[in-house]
């Protein structure tokens, strides 16, 4: 019988399979998105409630986008650490010294024979829980951070968002996130728990 251990990145990936499938997909393919917003002078009261209704659409998509980030990066961060745990507690290696995300991060999937630096997978798992501290705290190292990691996350001459408030803009609320980097970031810690899989049959290359 496999152990409890060889059984976690199975599961992990299943709950995150999950997730991704029944909550984020559906949620993000049911919200209206508006590939212009309008702007300037409106005609008539309709034209400007209906400009404000496409506005708030996309901005509230890009928010859900941003909490659903947070969420995975939670989820992961979660499951990191229980998988930590049933190592430690197996003997197989000492894990106590690896507190916080990255060094979590780096010595599971050293434990594991993982590569991060194949394919850009460590960098979009750090990239995503970069995305979600931005998210939890605005602007900051993180946002200043994650420009530098990831400056394509922002387009400032882009006509499909609008900020909440006039006047100079601060970056962390101009962090777009679509549908692609939702994608990106759940084949990454999908594809991470199935390099970690030990078991026959696991899935390496997840369908995202």
């Amino acid at each position: 019988m496999n152990s409890h251990k060889d059984q976690l990145p199975r599961v992990f990936q299943a709950n995150l399979v999950r997730l991704y499938d029944r909550v984020i997909r559906p949620v993000m393919a049911s919200m209206p998105y508006h590939s212009d917003l309008a702007t300037g002078e409106a005609t008539c009261l309709d034209q400007c409630l209906d400009r404000a209704k496409a506005q708030v659409d996309n901005y509230t998509r890009n928010e859900a986008a941003k909490a659903f980030v947070l969420t995975l990066a939670g989820v992961f961060e979660r499951q990191l650490s229980i998988w930590a745990r049933s190592i430690q507690d197996a003997g197989l290696a000492d894990v106590t010294r690896l507190r916080g995300y990255e060094p979590l991060l780096g010595g599971c999937a050293k434990i594991a024979g993982i590569n991060l630096a194949c394919d850009g997978l460590g960098n979009d798992l750090t990239q995503m829980f970069v995305v979600a501290n931005v998210v939890r705290h605005g602007e900051g190292q993180s946002c200043d951070r994650l420009r530098a990691l990831a400056p394509q996350l922002w387009n400032d001459a882009s006509t499909d968002y609008c900020d909440l408030l006039p006047g100079t803009p601060a970056a962390s609320e101009h962090l777009r996130i679509r549908s692609r980097d939702l994608i990106r970031y759940i084949r990454a810690t999908t594809r991470f728990w199935g390099l970690a899989d030990p078991l026959p049959m696991a899935v390496t290359d997840p369908p995202y």
